[in-house]
């Protein structure tokens, strides 16, 4: 993915004075489903186990279901020395045009700096109590489930609140299911997500508007898990507006 924005002086020099850089092929890690069992089998022939409880390989996993999107082919980490997690940038989110380059050195700064790009976190304070996102509503695939995450930091709220969420849905076909976690709840991977463990959720059809309503008691972090839902043949891609907001206790 870097290889389009290395053509720059300042990107490379940024990148060998702060970054030690690596790659990981995302089907050693078992991203890809259908390719789990033949790359295990193949890692058995040869005797080369690859160790994905290793805690790097879990910084990378977890980076996977990081942010509003899934799905990108290729993602650029950046992963502290203590295997945190502090930015991800998609290939297919990396800005064209004549500022590129420009772009990808915001994005690794902006890592650096504690901002946590493309991680999906919205983050509500007293100040700015009230944040808007649009994003997509997919179908889950075999091979990747295409749930929309979005990471909703509202920790500033120490007494906690009412966390709402206002939901437009789009027009196009296709009905939206919406869950409430808290964040670090461990989303399933062998089976579609449900209100199963959920905090709230709601769902509607096209052009329908929903709310979700939680009421905390002290500062924290939730997720909010977006997919279609129900089974349906035909995959599709619908559309949602939500404006987030919390109301303090």
């Amino acid at each position: 993915m870097r290889a389009g924005v290395l053509g720059k002086d300042k990107v490379i020099e940024f990148l060998n004075e702060n970054f030690i850089n690596t790659w990981v092929l995302n089907s050693d890690l078992g991203r890809v489903r259908s390719l789990q069992e033949p790359i295990t089998k193949k890692r058995e022939r040869e005797s080369n186990p690859f160790d994905t409880t290793h805690p790097l390989a879990q910084a990378i996993i977890k980076g996977w279901k990081s942010g509003s999107k899934k799905g990108s082919p290729v993602d650029c980490f950046v992963i502290s020395p203590e295997f945190e997690l502090m930015g991800k940038q998609q290939i297919h989110k990396l800005e064209r045009g004549i500022n590129r380059k420009d772009y990808y050195l915001t994005y690794l700064k902006d890592a650096l700096d504690g901002k946590e790009p493309g991680l999906g976190n919205i983050v509500l304070t007293r100040e700015n109590h009230i944040e808007e996102v649009s994003d997509l509503i997919r179908t889950p695939t075999v091979d990747d489930e295409n749930l929309t995450i979005i990471i909703i930091d509202a920790t500033s709220f120490e007494y906690g609140g009412i966390l709402a969420i206002d939901i437009l849905i789009g027009r196009e076909d296709g009905e939206g299911a919406f869950y409430l976690f808290d964040r670090d709840f461990e989303l399933p991977t062998e089976e579609e997500v449900s209100d199963e463990g959920s905090l709230a959720w709601t769902w509607g059809e096209p052009g329908e508007r929903r709310q979700i309503q939680y009421t905390f008691n002290r500062g924290q972090c939730f997720k909010l898990v977006v997919t279609r839902y129900w089974d349906e043949d035909v995959p599709y891609i619908n559309a949602f507006h939500a404006k987030i907001s919390v109301e303090e206790n």
